[in-house]
């Protein structure tokens, strides 16, 4: 019977703590709820933006009906790839609604615009409400739309009666919205969902640069010594000195607001952790004999670095990415809350905390509550993955404070 492999004997060691699999379980449905995106959430148009002012700031798990009537403008279903990455345009707009009945050609509603208020009264066209458009019928009882012939029925009473059936059906539906709605009448849950896409691939960019920059700056310093580490060392020694917040938001001033620039700008101030932990371990390693034995090979040093070095301190790297990856959604947030994140109306979970903290001290401080509840849950089930991840390569915590 042959051996485990590194990686086997890892993973066997990380299964043994339970928090962190439960940790690692979690990012794991979080990631995958966050490409499914737009699937998955109950608003499934772009941003998670349909409003209803009517409908704003209501309990979690309240439940209204609402009439959907068709927009006259065209609006073009998307594929399946793009509704999962940028939503599905609405087609239809919505009104709240307490009751309905039909009359003729109308349909008569008691429109929702408060719970302290009396519903307002109201009718629509079906046809307009089924279609988006006017509908008159000539004198042979052929629908007409916008002065072209619709010669698909004649019978004005029987369409009468198909669209009402329709609109019963398809057009009148009853919507729950199980984390409640935001001050614009905006649902919750979709928008968390949401903050988290956003959470998840600032962490996931701005760790990917802090890793490149890093360890290539860090690897060059510890191999090469001498004036070389001197010049980088004085680098990282300025920017180790900065505040990290204060730091993101310089380079955000210089970049501007937006998505793209946060990416930058979280990476860019998270390398130098990396870097000095690479430099550190890079001058340990490189005191070995079979550093040593590759140069009487005649190795040169890019090999000697990325193929002999690199990998037997790839265990404390992991373990410092899993860390940044938390700090970087911590300064997400932190920046989405100043004001430097996305722009609205892109949901971010610092964006709603900010909209929505003034509510704390009333009765409804589940607005801002929920999503500090996620940035908390993300950055703790990160925390976890990142001690499993120290137990299983057995790392010492000074060796990652070189």
């Amino acid at each position: 019977m042959t051996d485990n492999t590194p990686g086997q004997r890892i993973w066997k060691s990380f299964k043994r703590n339970r928090l962190a699999v439960g940790g690692l379980l979690f990012v794991t449905l979080s990631v995958l709820m966050a490409l499914l995106g737009y699937l998955v959430m109950p608003d499934s148009t772009p941003d998670a933006n349909d409003m209803h002012l009517q409908l704003s700031i209501k309990k979690p798990g309240s439940k209204f009906t609402l009439l959907l009537i068709k927009k006259p403008e065209y609006v073009e279903s998307v594929n399946f790839f793009s509704e999962m990455i940028w939503g599905q345009p609405a087609a239809y707009r919505s009104v709240p609604v307490t009751s309905y009945s039909f009359k003729g050609d109308s349909v008569y509603v008691d429109q929702y615009i408060g719970s302290e208020d009396k519903p307002e009264k109201g009718a629509f066209n079906i046809y307009e409400v089924a279609l988006g458009k006017k509908v008159t019928f000539d004198k042979h009882g052929v629908m007409v739309i916008l002065g072209e012939f619709k010669n698909e029925a004649s019978n004005a009473e029987a369409l009468r009666k198909r669209f009402r059936d329709e609109i019963v059906q398809n057009q009148i539906v009853n919507k729950t919205y199980w984390l409640g709605t935001d001050l614009y009448g905006r649902d919750l849950l979709s928008r968390i969902i949401l903050g988290a896409r956003i959470s998840l691939s600032v962490g996931l960019v701005a760790v990917i640069i802090s890793l490149v920059l890093g360890v290539v700056i860090g690897a060059a310093a510890g191999y090469y010594g001498g004036k070389t580490d001197a010049a980088l060392g004085w680098v990282m020694n300025v920017l180790w000195a900065l505040p990290a917040l204060l730091l993101v938001i310089a380079i955000s001033f210089a970049l501007g607001k937006g998505l793209w620039q946060i990416y930058i700008a979280v990476g860019i101030s998270m390398w130098v952790d990396v870097a000095r932990l690479v430099r550190g371990q890079v001058m340990s390693e490189k005191q070995f004999e079979f550093v040593e034995a590759a140069h009487a090979l005649g190795f040169t040093n890019y090999r000697i670095i990325w193929r002999h070095i690199l990998p037997n301190i790839v265990g404390p790297i992991l373990v410092l990415a899993s860390s940044n990856f938390a700090s970087a959604i911590l300064l997400e947030a932190g920046l989405s809350f100043l004001g430097f994140g996305a722009q609205p109306p892109t949901p971010t979970w610092g964006g709603m905390i900010k909209e929505h903290y003034g509510y704390i001290i009333m009765d409804d401080a589940y607005l801002a509550v929920l999503p500090g509840l996620a940035i908390m849950l993300m950055v703790y089930a990160f925390n976890l993955v990142t001690i499993g991840l120290r137990d299983a390569f057995d790392i010492k915590s000074d060796s990652l404070r070189i």
